[in-house]
């Protein structure tokens, strides 16, 4: 199993991995609520924004992908908040929708974010973020996405950050103890009526560690 830094021709299977991770075990993924698309327009809309000229938390050079024969089987994505954010990202998120023939009110020229972004936790200051993990089905329980995480986190410790913050669905029970193996602990959770109706999850889960 080989470790790499993902590339902008990674951007199909990265697209699969952030619509992947956005479903984890909720009824629907946090992709088809924001953009209200089926899942192959949500897959070319993530792929769009994976390699967009200005970067951010989505971008191909936030992921490590590990491969397998040279095939991509699971990636995760690290990134520092204050550079590569939802303030980011908002920069990026309009040539994707104008590309697509999307217009969201929501989320294309306008600073309010998507309302059922309310519900994501706020960054831990001077936390390094990981984000958007998913492994290919048949790849699963083979301690792949271990690899990508310690990778990862060695990463935003040579990028200087001293602590690492991870979120996810309340209820995601299998991905909450894979990470508290990897000395993760809960800080906190955040719940939101209108994510549940949603999404088919309470909340969200804020776990940090030291790195």
């Amino acid at each position: 199993m080989k470790i790499r830094s993902a590339r902008a021709d990674d951007a199909a299977f990265l697209s699969w991995v952030i619509l992947t991770a956005g479903r984890a075990h909720v009824k629907q993924g946090i992709w088809e609520v924001i953009l209200g698309e089926p899942e192959d327009r949500c897959l070319a809309f993530l792929e769009l924004l994976s390699v967009t000229e200005t970067p951010h938390l989505f971008h191909h050079s936030c992921y490590f992908i590990a491969e397998s024969g040279n095939q991509p089987v699971a990636g995760l994505g690290g990134y520092d908040p204050s550079i590569l954010g939802y303030p980011a990202l908002q920069r990026a998120f309009p040539d994707v929708f104008r590309e697509m023939e999307l217009h969201s009110p929501e989320a294309l020229g306008s600073n309010r974010p998507p309302r059922i972004l309310d519900c994501i936790p706020d960054e831990v200051e001077g936390a390094w973020i990981i984000d958007s993990v998913a492994t290919l089905p048949e790849f699963r329980r083979q301690g792949i996405a271990g690899m990508l995480l310690r990778a990862i986190l060695e990463k935003g410790l040579q990028q200087g950050f001293r602590r690492a913050q991870i979120n996810l669905y309340i209820g995601n029970d299998a991905a909450q103890k894979a990470y508290e193996k990897h000395g993760f602990k809960v800080l906190d959770e955040k719940r939101d009526p209108y994510f549940e109706a949603e999404i088919g999850s309470p909340g969200m889960v804020r776990m940090v560690r030291d790195l």
